[in-house]
């Protein structure tokens, strides 16, 4: 929370300078309030009306400084909420492929909204409302010296009291705050595995289903934040309590004051209502301490900040020169293996196919040229180089994948190919020639700038899988791997678009497939059955 508000110290600063000048009106107002009753005492009609238009005047200004510091304080609170995305943003990508898949995008799509929701309820508003506790805090206790060194006295009592008690509760608000945490994203995932079988249920007839997983999914969210409610309303009613008998005490001491005429007597109307603000202030500030801890988990969440990437950590791997290279590579999911000793050899501008029946490791020696997957055994080299000594980021910018579940993303044609680089025309130009995508264009009213829908859900099978190659060759990375990328094509386009890869001299070529036909296995520098 610190690193944040330390981060955008000015926009907080110029929000909290306003929220200060507002709390010093409210004080002040409590001082003209205290001279126009003066006024009233003793007769004085002149200073009773030059008082009055006084604070009238005083109210006006308040109203539109306090109108302000709202503006401010939401540009202040819309920047940390956008740093908080990016820096969850960076977490995530610094996970390896296989910490990502560990748990559910439901989970993570809660890291992104509901947790930045909370951040906002739990910590950025209560931040600012303590800042103005603790400003009318001070300036109650200034006001209150003003008057007289007892009340301040009286003040500074009230004040141990209330910042001590909520020690005793911190601990009880973190393991709630991490409860109703945890509750929200198993809810989420819920929400998400529902909406995602809905089909499933639906053609089925189970309904029920669906009615009663919404249901429980919903009490996973109600009651831990149910029970955070209750336990925070027990303690606030009890800080309460503490403040009525402390400003019971405050206001007995100022009527003592007034009546042996130590100060004045229009201190009884403005002075109650320092003590008051005083001790309100004390009391909302201890209870927004507590809020602040029940945020701890959402923060624990971030381990990244954007600043925080080395210089050199994104340089480039140099292309392939000679090969890629497996030796011995052998790994297993859990307690089954699926690649034992593996040696084979990939030479730069090469064109091989990986065949054999499912499950033998074909998908999984993809990724673990990806560098999806580590803690395997044996070794993959890069030109006589071990894999283990690139990062994954410098991995991936030498390789294009291919699969066979193409996901889109719900915008047009032309930035699902290009992911917001540019490129010029000639380069779209071949990529849409190369992957048989052009035909399918030409029928398209809008081109490229057809929108795919959600997944690419206005696309056929076939027009997905094609974006996903076109977007594969644009990006001209050294070595593609194919995982069954033109399965869901007619003969012809298939044909287009093998032809186009396998013409390419500068790419090395890696290809899973299940049906290889004599004439397509000759075109191939080397086929390797696992």
């Amino acid at each position: 929370m610190r690193y944040y508000l330390r981060k955008f110290w000015s926009a907080n600063l110029a929000a909290i300078l306003l929220l200060l000048i507002v709390c010093a009106l409210q004080i002040g107002n409590n001082f003209l309030m205290m001279q126009t009753f003066q006024s009233i005492i003793e007769l004085d009609l002149r200073g009773f009306l030059l008082w009055t238009l006084l604070l009238c005047g005083s109210w006006f200004l308040l109203l539109w400084v306090d109108s302000l510091e709202e503006i401010f304080q939401g540009r202040a609170i819309r920047k940390m909420n956008d740093e908080v995305r990016r820096d969850a943003a960076e977490t995530l990508l610094k996970k390896s492929h296989g910490e990502f898949h560990e748990k559910d995008t439901g989970d993570y799509l809660s890291q992104f909204t509901n947790d930045v929701n909370k951040i906002e309820e739990l910590a950025w508003q209560p931040f600012y409302r303590c800042v103005g506790c603790v400003a009318n805090v001070l300036f109650s206790a200034v006001a209150l010296l003003m008057l007289h060194w007892s009340l301040l006295v009286a003040a500074l009592v009230n004040v141990a009291v209330m910042m001590l008690v909520p020690q005793l509760f911190n601990k009880r608000m973190e393991k709630l705050g991490a409860a109703c945490e945890a509750g929200q994203a198993r809810a989420t995932g819920k929400f998400k595995d529902l909406l995602s079988g809905y089909d499933v249920l639906y053609s089925f007839g189970r309904e029920e289903c669906f009615r009663r997983g919404t249901a429980e999914a919903s009490e996973e969210i109600e009651k831990p934040k149910f029970r955070l409610t209750c336990v925070k309303s027990v303690i606030g009613a009890g800080f309460e309590c503490v403040n009525i008998v402390m400003q019971l005490l405050t206001n007995g001491l100022i009527g003592l004051l007034s009546i042996r005429g130590v100060i004045l007597q229009g201190a009884l109307m403005g002075g109650g209502n320092l003590c008051g603000s005083l001790s309100n202030g004390v009391g909302v500030a201890a209870q927004l301490l507590l809020s602040f801890s029940s945020t701890k988990p959402y923060f624990e969440k971030i381990t990244h900040h954007g600043e925080e990437i080395p210089d050199g950590e994104h340089d480039e791997l140099r292309p392939i020169r000679d090969a890629v290279t497996v030796k011995d590579l052998t790994f297993r999911y859990d307690e089954k293996p699926v690649l034992r000793g593996l040696s084979l050899a990939f030479q730069k501008g090469g064109k091989y196919a990986l065949t054999g029946p499912s499950g033998c490791g074909k998908s999984t020696l993809l990724k673990l040229l990806l560098g999806w997957l580590p803690n395997y055994g044996g070794s993959i080299l890069f030109d006589g180089e071990d894999a283990c000594g690139f990062t994954p980021e410098q991995i991936r910018r030498q390789m294009s994948y291919i699969e066979q579940n193409v996901f889109l993303f719900n915008t047009t044609i032309r930035d699902n190919i290009t992911l917001g680089e540019e490129f010029t025309e000639e380069q779209m130009e071949k990529a849409l020639r190369d992957s048989a995508l052009i035909k399918d264009l030409a029928a398209m009213p809008e081109g490229l700038d057809t929108p795919v829908g959600e997944n690419g859900g206005n696309l056929s099978g076939g027009q997905k899988q094609r974006v996903a190659i076109a977007r594969a060759l644009i990006h001209d990375r050294s070595v593609l791997l194919v995982d069954e990328g033109t399965s869901a094509l007619d003969p012809e386009n298939a044909g287009i678009v093998e032809n186009s890869l396998l013409d390419n001299p500068d790419l090395t070529l890696i290809l899973v497939s299940h049906h290889l036909t004599p004439e397509r296995r000759a075109r191939f520098t080397g086929v390797y059955s696992l």
